[in-house]
C-alpha cells in the first residue's frame, strides 16, 4: 500500500522545505509514503527548495497554470508512480500534517473513496465573520446541487484512492474543490468529511484575493457544474420562474376576459406573457437536450478513465 503526498505550490521557497519535513514519513496500514510536488510555474526556486528538501517526485510547469491544473497533473503523476491513496495538501502549511492518518483511516477501512477534511470554517478564528458567513453558504449551495453531507466543501485537505483519482474530471481552471466535490457527490463515489486541525497563517490567500471575485467565481462554478450534471433539474427551475411569470403576465388580460368578459386592450400583458411562455419552453427543451447529451458525456468519461488507466499502469502513451 502506497501513499503519495503531492502538494501544489506556487513561489513557496521559503515555506516548502518546512511542509515537507512536517509531512510525515511512516504510517500505520501504509509500506511507503512518498512526497510530490507540483511547481506551478514559479519564479523564486522553489522546484531546486523542494529537491533540496528531499521530495521524492517533482513536476515543475515553466509557466503558471492554475491550481486546479497543477492539482490534476499532481494526480496524474502519482497514478504514474503507483499510489494507492493521494493525499492533496496545501503548501502554505495550512492543514495539520498529523492529521493525515485520520484523513486516510476511512479509505483504510474501505468505507469512503475520497475523505475531505473539515476545517470546521463556522468555528475557525482565523476565517473572518465574513468568510465564515460565505464558506457556510457556500457549503449549504454546494449540497443542494448534489454533494450530501457537505461540511467544508472548499477544504482542500483531501485523500483519494486510486480509482477515484482516475474517475476525476474537473474543468474549471481557478480552483477543483467545488467542481470535484459535485462531481463526486453526483457520481457513483463515497465522499465522507472528517474534523482536522489547521495550523495559524503564514500568508494571506492567494485564491481569495478580494470577496467579491471569489464569491462570483465560486458562483459560476457551481452553476456551471449543476447546469452540466442535473441540466435537467437546473433548466427546469428557471423554466418553471418563467413559466409563472407568464401567468402573472397574462393574468389581467385573463381577469378581464374571464370575470368582465372583455376581449380587447392588455396588449402589453399579452405579449409580454407570449414571451415569457416561449422562453419557458426553451428551457424545458434545453434541460431535455442536456438530460440527453449527459448520456455521452458519460461514455466520454469512462472512456477518458479506461484511458488514464492504461497509462497510470505504464500501457499507452
Amino acid at each position: 500500500m502506497k501513499l503519495v503526498i503531492q502538494v501544489p505550490c506556487l513561489n513557496e521557497a521559503p515555506r516548502i522545505a518546512g511542509v515537507l519535513a512536517g509531512l510525515p514519513r511512516s504510517i500505520p496500514g501504509i509500506d511507503a509514503v512518498e512526497l510530490l510536488v507540483i511547481d506551478d510555474g514559479s519564479s523564486d526556486g522553489t522546484a531546486e527548495a523542494a529537491v533540496g528538501a528531499g521530495v521524492d517526485h517533482l513536476v515543475r510547469f515553466s509557466q503558471n497554470r492554475g491550481l486546479s491544473v497543477a492539482f490534476q497533473a499532481g494526480l496524474r503523476e502519482a497514478l504514474r508512480a503507483g499510489a494507492d491513496i493521494i493525499v492533496n495538501t496545501d503548501a502554505d502549511d495550512q492543514y495539520d500534517a498529523s492529521c493525515i492518518p485520520d484523513l486516510i483511516a476511512p479509505i483504510l477501512a474501505g468505507e469512503a473513496d475520497i475523505v475531505v477534511g473539515d476545517r470546521r470554517p463556522h468555528l475557525n478564528p482565523e476565517f473572518s465573520w465574513v468568510k465564515r458567513k460565505l464558506q457556510r453558504i457556500g457549503t449549504r449551495v454546494v449540497e443542494l446541487a448534489g454533494a450530501r453531507g457537505a461540511m467544508d466543501a472548499t477544504s482542500g485537505f483531501r485523500a483519494y484512492t486510486r480509482e477515484a483519482a482516475l474517475d476525476l474530471i474537473v474543468v474549471n481552471r481557478y480552483t477543483y474543490t467545488i467542481e470535484s466535490t459535485i462531481q463526486a457527490g453526483l457520481g457513483p463515489l463515497r465522499i465522507i468529511w472528517v474534523p482536522v486541525r489547521t495550523n495559524p497563517k503564514t500568508r494571506d490567500s492567494r485564491l481569495m484575493r478580494s470577496t467579491f471575485g471569489y464569491v462570483r467565481r465560486n458562483t459560476l462554478t457551481i452553476l456551471r457544474v449543476f447546469a452540466t450534471y442535473r441540466p435537467l433539474r437546473f433548466f427546469g427551475a428557471i423554466g418553471v420562474v418563467l413559466a409563472l411569470g407568464a401567468l402573472a403576465a397574462f393574468s389581467p388580460f385573463l381577469r378581464a376576459w374571464l370575470i368582465e368578459g372583455r376581449t380587447g386592450g392588455n396588449l402589453q400583458s399579452i405579449i409580454l406573457g407570449a414571451i415569457l411562455s416561449i422562453s419557458a419552453v426553451l428551457m424545458f427543451a434545453i434541460g431535455v437536450l442536456g438530460d440527453l447529451i449527459g448520456v455521452t458525456r458519460e461514455i466520454s468519461h469512462r472512456a477518458l478513465v479506461e484511458v488514464r488507466e492504461m497509462r497510470a499502469n505504464g500501457h499507452g502513451g
